[in-house]
This record gives structure tokens, C-alpha cells and sequence, in this order.
């Protein structure tokens, strides 16, 4: 009887034991950090992060720039209306030089060709506008590139991580866990940043273009009516 309640106590102690260790394996998941997942990636990571950054700062960059641009002057085009009616185009030019803004800008340019027939004004107003446009639009375009090209990178990762566990398995003569996790790291962090990246440049894109496209509108809205008023009867 003795020798059963030894042993039953000697398999308590070791369970007890057992129960204190840490898991080594477990532990060295739970702690991993994203950088060291970003390294278990592999070598396409770093073009994958360098698209990431580029495009961040285009898209900040661009952000400020059109946020600025669209930020607008209810007096300008009052005051240049007064302006105009009262036959005082100098002030009205004054006007738009002071505002330093692609509305301004563009007016201004109308108002250097007031005398001449409208479609040369219109002409000449459209021809700022797109260039003012153009600057705006300027780099947008390459976070759509950066949105096609990331995904393409990760599925680049995702071949090499496929031959990097075939070439594991063959090594080690059989297939197991620690022959294949390495692979496998590279398969999945490659496809998954490649695939984050992209919807983001592809998001930031289209937000970019909705900006830039309703500031055109309501530039588009104001030359009309600047065309309107140059246009009217008795001028």
C-alpha cells in the first residue's frame, strides 16, 4: 500500500513540476514582434516596405497640398464680380494676385484677355485651370502603380517561400514541421504585407482623385460664372 501512495506522490510531484516549466515554443510565439515577422519574411520584404513608404509620403504629401488648394475664398469671387461690374479691372486683378490660389490664378488670366472675343477668354482660363490640375494630380499616379506592383511582389514571396520548403523537405529527407516553417513564413508575411500594401496605395489613390475631382468641379463652377458675367448684355 505504501509503495502505491510513493508513486502516486512521485507522479504528482512530476506533473507539478512539469506544470511550472514555460513552453518554450508557445512563449516564443506569443512574443514575437512584427519586426521579427517582418525578418521571417524574407529578402522581398524590403521592397515591399520600401513601396510602403513611398507611398505614404505621396499620399501625405499630396493630402496637404490639395487640402490647401481647396481651401476656399468666399469673398474672391464677390469682390472680383464687384470688381467687374464697376468697370475696375485693376482691382479685380489685384484681387487675384492677393489670393494665390488656382481659382485666382485662373481669373486672373481672363481678366488679362477681357476685350477680346469670350472664346479666347474661355480658352485661356481652361488652359490654367488644366495646368493648375496637373499640379495637383502630380505623383498620384504612381500610388496606383505602387497598388499593382506590391501584391505582384508578395506573390513573388509567395514562390520563393514554396521553394524554399521543397528545398527543406528535400534536405532533411522527409517532411516535418521545422523543414517547412520557414517556408512557410516567407509564403504567408510576403503575400499578406504585399496584399496590405497594395490596398492601401489603392485606397489612398482614390481618395486623392475624389479630392482632386470635386476641387475641379467647383473651379469648373466658378469659371462658368466668371464666364457668365463677362458675357452679359451691355458689357
Amino acid at each position: 500500500m505504501s509503495l502505491v501512495q510513493d508513486t502516486a506522490r512521485a507522479a504528482v510531484d512530476s506533473f507539478n513540476q512539469a506544470a511550472q516549466q514555460p513552453l518554450p515554443a508557445a512563449a516564443s510565439t506569443e512574443n514575437m514582434s512584427l519586426i521579427d515577422m517582418m525578418i521571417k519574411g524574407g529578402w522581398i520584404m524590403i521592397p515591399i516596405l520600401l513601396l510602403f513608404f513611398i507611398g505614404l509620403v505621396i499620399f501625405f504629401e499630396r493630402y496637404l497640398t490639395i487640402r490647401r488648394a481647396a481651401k476656399y475664398d468666399n469673398s474672391l469671387m464677390s469682390q472680383v464680380k464687384a470688381n467687374v461690374l464697376s468697370g475696375n479691372l485693376d482691382s479685380a486683378l489685384a484681387v487675384c494676385r492677393s489670393s494665390n490660389t488656382a481659382l485666382g490664378r485662373m481669373l486672373q488670366k481672363g481678366l488679362l484677355r477681357v476685350g477680346r472675343p469670350i472664346k479666347d477668354i474661355e480658352g485661356a482660363i481652361e488652359n490654367v485651370g488644366k495646368l493648375e490640375v496637373a499640379k495637383l494630380e502630380k505623383n498620384i499616379n504612381i500610388l496606383g502603380i505602387i497598388a499593382g506592383i506590391a501584391p505582384m511582389l508578395g506573390f513573388v514571396g509567395t514562390i520563393f517561400g514554396v521553394i524554399k520548403i521543397f528545398h527543406e523537405v528535400e534536405l532533411a529527407g522527409g517532411i516535418d514541421i521545422a523543414s517547412v516553417s520557414g517556408g512557410l513564413y516567407v509564403k504567408m508575411v510576403s503575400s499578406a504585407s504585399g496584399l496590405a500594401v497594395g490596398i492601401l496605395a489603392y485606397l489612398g489613390y482614390h481618395i486623392l482623385n475624389m479630392m482632386v475631382e470635386r476641387l475641379i468641379l467647383r473651379m469648373e463652377t466658378d469659371a462658368v460664372e466668371f464666364i457668365d458675367l463677362l458675357d452679359e448684355p451691355g458689357r
